[in-house]
């Protein structure tokens, strides 16, 4: 596959995930929370799963909290070779594109991605081969950065570089609005499609802690149309001068969740057209009326 068709250039993205595993358990309290909202989800369903994947799983952080929760069989997959090695020291693992899935349909109950479906060229089509290796009723539980996240960033960096040489290149990700989210996980086929999103805000002394973690988790530019050349280092100053004028950094990373199910005859339908039973009219005490029909007067009031 060509990793410079799409927003994302998928071989620099391997690269950055590859080079980043040797210090990602240094950013494991951003991925372990992230983690823990995402599989808290879990606790809202009596299902009992057998087979689960963590997709895009890194060092699998993920896969080992799932195996905790008594789930028998779990395997982890990512993009990264070497991050496949780390996570293979706790377990199953292998090299997986989420464009290009390598499992036999219905091979699991339960599908989990925390943080790395945004890095997907094709976000529709990974998530209907996510559907595909699900069993009837299995669950997909998905986090990822949605947008909103790192718009200061984005911001300052967009306004040095315009201000210092006159043109600018893409520098943060674009990430995926949460009003598409749900339509996507319906156009994939899922049964019974959330999308919601809550921010995490995290704090950094300077801003180069925040580029820290971002290397940390495999997160820095991968943009396809970014600019090849170093960023000057006067207009990189002049950027954290915007971003943080003061003491302290603060900053929103949104991260959304998705929920979908694999359809089963077994699971709750929406009533076809015309079968109510009672009309709305009655329940709300209220004259009904056909489309285009003159409003009846009101009664008299009583005296």
């Amino acid at each position: 596959m060509d990793g410079s068709l799409g927003p994302f250039d998928r071989a620099t993205h391997r690269l950055r995930r590859d080079r980043a595993a040797a210090s990602v358990h240094e950013a494991e309290p951003i991925l372990a929370e992230t983690a823990a909202r995402l599989l808290d989800r879990l606790d809202d369903t009596t299902r009992h799963f057998e087979r689960a994947l963590d997709l895009g799983g890194r060092h699998g952080l993920v896969a080992r909290a799932l195996r905790e929760r008594g789930i028998p069989f779990v395997v982890s997959a990512d993009l990264s070779p070497a991050m496949v090695r780390r996570a293979a020291a706790h377990g199953p693992a292998l090299a997986a594109d989420e464009e290009a899935l390598p499992f036999a349909p219905a091979s699991f109950d339960l599908v989990v991605s925390n943080l790395s479906l945004h890095w997907v060229n094709d976000l529709p089509g990974a998530l209907v081969q996510i559907r595909r290796v699900l069993k009837p009723d299995g669950l997909f539980l998905a986090s990822l950065w949605g947008l909103g996240t790192l718009a200061p960033l984005r911001e300052a960096l967009l306004a040095a570089e315009e201000e210092m040489t006159g043109g600018v290149s893409p520098r943060v990700s674009p990430f995926p609005d949460l009003r598409d989210c749900a339509g996507l996980l319906q156009r994939a086929g899922f049964a019974l499609p959330v999308a919601d999103a809550d921010t995490l805000t995290l704090a950094y002394a300077s801003p180069f802690g925040l580029f820290a973690d971002l290397r940390r988790l495999g997160e820095t530019n991968a943009v396809a149309a970014r600019s090849r050349r170093p960023l000057p280092r006067a207009v990189l100053a002049a950027a954290c001068a915007r971003l943080c004028p003061g003491d302290e950094l603060r900053l929103p990373f949104v991260v959304a969740t998705l929920t979908g199910w694999a359809p089963h005859e077994s699971q709750p339908k929406p009533l076809a057209p015309g079968s109510a039973q009672a009309r709305l009219a009655s329940a709300l005490g209220v004259t009904e009326q056909r489309a285009g029909e003159a409003p009846l007067a009101p009664p008299p009031p009583l005296r």
